[in-house]
């Protein structure tokens, strides 16, 4: 009765979890696909539409009297609309920007960055394919830039510079050598100096320069922002965030998905929003799952933080923004602001030197490391430090799993020890049931006097699969979120460790001149992992239910199905931990005296049932000790 009811909970459990995983698929993955298509494809129409007027709202400080609290649009003209990017980018002089990294340019019209493109990343693994587009211009399709500047404070009326002023420079290109200045003077006694340096990276620094030479005292607030028309396309998984995000202060972490900012109150007509006062220390910005555009206040001023969404024609533009604290310029005086941008791939030891070197607030959490932050972090050091010995990232992950299967070595070890006893006690255990079928309060307590009797931990079987958890999604994060892991190739057909193996055994790995749908990719390698698995499994005596034994031989076949669109670098380390756990389990296995079943069971499966073999008594008592 108890093995029947056993069996019960065993098979609704697994039916559960292929229910599951089998809708997540149909319901959410496959149809998710679709939406971000659509989202792609109505952005694109509704950026070559004319946008409203006003590029993005500006922000002004609480408190303007006859203002709301906290945004209100620009009230400036939009560029006009050209259509295409090429024709966007000609709209406006220009200064171009050289880095070893990047290149791209700064429209002297509004002197806004907003074209940013990455030198060292492709859009697929073909080295001919064009290079990532990171910024583009109003005007153009999906636009997403930043602006820097001033916001007049209450009672001040004074002409600023805007979206349509044309500043004057004093280069025509920006290089990590030679910063550039631009100057514009609003012909009411002050003059604007913006001067933009950048590193060689993706780090620009922005000081932002206002002269009175006016009779009044003019009171400014410095602000920035990052502004995208359209929401992007977005792969929408739960482990990976992409939004707005930032560090506001003591607030920490915010991550703002698309949709949660569309679903946020509204900060005034038609703009929904959060925002945060009072803030000291961090940046704001957006993030897709490699590259990120992020502005960065003084570390050491108050300033506001605030993540908006306006709708703007047929699609919306989000913004992320601060505003910081009031700065007042005397006549015959000057003041001056100074922030950053960061614009570029989220390479891990780039985010780590800004944060060290520039003292930006927990920077490093622009990079998506999860909650497993205190596992995922310090794996990926450690696989980056053997990839820098041994130049391949797939051997760098084969070399971390056998350093983890050492170092749980002694933990596995007493695992399998007690699950060796468990086998070896098999006879005794399965009397015990007999004797008390009809009593399971004594069944349950004379399994448990044999259990302390040999000192037997029915537990500790469990303890490698529940160590190898935290392993396994940490380095499945290292692998989905860093681009380290980009375009990584293995060996052979794997050119990026960080997607899904290419090959698929329903095409015949490329012989047949069709592409199998998403639900039948099965590649070379998950067909590995799920051979590993499978002799793993049958090392172990085979379950005396039928139930039990169907679910266990058929679930090597279903973790391959399942595996077959997961990173080819987590199928590669899960494989190879298989078979170093079936060496390390064959091992401890026969030290203990417990006959390996796997060829036994293999013969099963063809008809040929092996002659029962005796029980090997547990290590110390004979098996029928605990008879009567």
């Amino acid at each position: 009765m108890m093995m029947k009811e056993d069996n019960r909970n065993l098979l609704l459990a697994i039916t559960l979890s292929v229910v599951v995983l089998l809708g997540w698929q149909f319901f959410y993955g496959v149809p998710q696909m679709e939406k971000q298509k659509q989202i792609a494809q109505q952005n694109q129409q509704a950026t070559s539409q004319t946008p409203p007027a006003g590029a993005g709202a500006v922000p002004v400080p609480s408190g303007v009297p006859g203002q709301p609290a906290t945004t209100v649009p620009g009230g400036v003209p939009a560029t006009p609309v050209a259509g295409t990017r090429d024709q966007a980018l000609a709209a406006s002089a220009r200064v171009r920007i050289d880095t070893p990294k990047i290149t791209g340019s700064i429209a002297l019209t509004g002197a806004r960055i907003d074209d940013i493109s990455l030198k060292a990343f492709r859009e697929t693994v073909d080295p001919n394919s064009p290079i990532i587009v990171l910024l583009s211009p109003l005007g153009g399709p999906n636009g997403y830039y930043t602006d820097f500047g001033w916001v007049a404070g209450p009672g001040t009326s004074v002409s600023l510079p805007n979206a349509t002023t044309v500043w004057t420079p004093d280069a025509q290109v920006l290089t990590p050598a030679k910063p550039l200045t631009l100057t514009w003077d609003n012909g009411q006694g002050l003059l604007f100096r913006r001067i933009v340096t950048i590193d060689e990276n993706a780090m620009f620094q922005v000081k932002d320069e206002v002269e009175n030479k006016g009779g009044a005292a003019v009171t400014l607030f410095p602000y920035a922002q990052v502004v995208r028309h359209g929401r992007p396309p977005t792969l929408g998984y739960y482990v990976l965030h992409e939004g707005l995000i930032g560090v506001l202060g003591e607030q920490g972490l915010q991550e703002f998905t698309y949709d949660h900012v569309d679903k946020e109150p509204l900060l005034s007509a038609g703009t929904n929003g959060r925002v945060w006062k009072d803030v000291v220390g961090g940046f704001v910005g957006i993030t897709d799952k490699y590259w990120a555009a992020t502005v960065v206040p003084d570390q050491s001023r108050k300033y506001e933080g605030r993540f908006s969404s306006v709708q703007t024609g047929a699609a919306r533009t989000y913004q992320a923004d601060f505003l910081s604290e009031a700065v007042t310029v005397a006549p015959g005086a000057g003041a001056a602001s100074t922030a950053r941008l960061f614009a570029g791939a989220k390479e891990v030891a780039a985010i780590n030197g800004y944060e060290q070197n520039l003292g930006i607030k927990r920077f490093d959490l622009l990079i998506d490391w999860g909650w497993f932050y205190f596992i995922t972090k310090p794996m990926f050091f450690l696989l980056d430090w053997i990839y820098k010995h041994v130049g391949n990232f797939g051997v760098a992950i084969l070399v971390v799993t056998m350093l983890l299967k050492g170092l749980f070595f002694p933990l596995a070890s007493k695992s399998y020890a007690s699950m060796a006893k468990m086998k070896a006690m098999q006879p005794e255990m399965l009397a015990l049931r007999e004797r008390y079928a009809d009593d399971k309060m004594k069944q349950q307590q004379a399994l448990m006097e044999l259990y302390k009797t040999q000192k037997i931990n029915p537990l500790a079987g469990c303890w490698p699969v529940l160590v190898q958890i935290p392993v396994f999604f940490a380095l499945y994060k290292i692998l989905f979120i860093t681009i380290e892991m980009r375009h990584a190739p293995f060996f052979g057909w794997i050119r990026d460790l960080a997607a899904p193996d290419p090959t698929n055994l329903f095409n015949l790995f490329g012989v047949l001149p069709f592409t199998p749908p998403s639900m039948l990719h099965l590649g070379l390698w998950p067909i590995i992992m799920g051979i590993t698995m499978f002799v793993q499994m049958k090392m172990n005596p085979e379950p005396p239910d039928p139930v039990q034994k169907m679910m266990f031989t058929w679930m090597p076949v279903f973790f391959t199905f399942l595996l077959g669109s997961f990173p080819a670098g987590l199928v590669i380390y899960w494989s190879w931990n298989n078979l170093l756990s079936v060496m390390q389990q064959g091992y401890i296995m026969r030290k203990f005296g417990v006959k390996i079943e796997l060829f036994d069971n293999i013969k099963g499966m063809f008809g040929k049932k092996p002659a029962p073999a005796a029980a090997v008594p547990a290590p110390g008592k004979p098996a029928n000790s605990n008879k009567k």
